[in-house]
């Protein structure tokens, strides 16, 4: 094989300059697969400079079926590279595998890409060629015998590589139309609406602590007597938790109803919200 040649396999392989490869294979003497090593190494090195940059754009990619469903986030710097094909063909594949290990992190770091090489290799090649951070953020995997899973993508990109993914998983006895339709909606819901819990009594003491911080600065900043300010506290943080509350929050289809008011007309004994999980980038 001709200088020439190694140089453009070796660019191929790793994506590269044409000057790194030509003084990694010299360094190498020639050896292939030392010059690939060379030049991981050289994008580390790269790569740590990258990694205390913001990284708020990416993708969401959402793979599976009715049964078993993953959720997953990676991000880079800006959304010229979020639309970059090895970004897309990255992420996809990311996504596939990250079904596959449940969401585990390390599994999903240590797993072979279709390449032969990690996922924590492929990453460090893809930051070194790209010349972005770019890191794996939130995911997360659905799996119940007894529930289907419905997903929406919203914002897309291409396929199912979006920058708002919603999964949640339904449970019931008996499938019906009804219950098809809503699974569609509830999943456009919780998009358009956010909500942090299925009901009120999840929310997090600390998240409820912090609300009420904040509202009793504004209530004294207007100057309120305290009686009175107690009672109207009292009154906000009961309006904060039905707001955050996937159950308790003004249905998106018609908001004179609320979403449990939707669920025990389909259903009132069997149809449960069992999960759900609401990635937007930049969030």
């Amino acid at each position: 094989m001709s200088d020439l040649e190694s140089v453009k396999k070796l660019r191929s392989s790793t994506g590269a300059g044409f000057k790194d490869c030509n003084s990694a294979l010299k360094e190498a003497s020639g050896d292939l697969e030392k010059a690939i090593e060379i030049l991981r190494i050289k994008g580390v090195s790269k790569a740590s400079k990258k990694m205390s940059r913001e990284a708020n754009e990416g993708l969401v990619f959402i793979y599976g079926d009715e049964k078993k469903t993953s959720i997953i986030e990676i991000n880079c710097e800006t959304d010229f590279v979020a639309k970059n094909d090895d970004f897309l063909n990255f992420t996809k594949e990311i996504g596939e595998i990250n079904n596959s290990v449940n969401s585990n992190l390390d599994k999903l770091n240590n797993s072979k890409m279709k390449n032969g090489s990690t996922v924590s290799q492929n990453l460090i090649d893809l930051i070194a060629k790209i010349g972005e951070k770019i890191t794996i953020g939130r995911s997360k995997t659905f799996e119940n015998s007894k529930s289907k899973i419905f997903t929406y993508n919203h914002s897309i990109v291409k396929d199912s590589l979006s920058k708002l993914g919603v999964v949640v998983s339904l449970e019931f006895e008996k499938s019906s139309k009804d219950i098809e339709k809503f699974g569609k909606q509830i999943s456009m819901h919780i998009a358009a609406s956010n909500p942090m819990v299925i009901e009120k009594k999840y929310i997090k003491d600390d998240i409820i602590e912090k609300e009420k911080k904040i509202i009793k600065e504004e209530l004294k900043n207007l100057g309120k007597p305290q009686e009175i300010a107690e009672k109207i506290s009292l009154g906000k943080i009961n309006k904060f938790k039905e707001d955050n509350s996937l159950l308790t929050q003004d249905w998106v289809m018609d908001p004179k109803l609320k979403v449990k008011d939707v669920l025990n007309k389909i259903d009132s004994k069997s149809l449960k919200i069992k999960d759900f999980i609401r990635i937007k980038i930049g969030e």
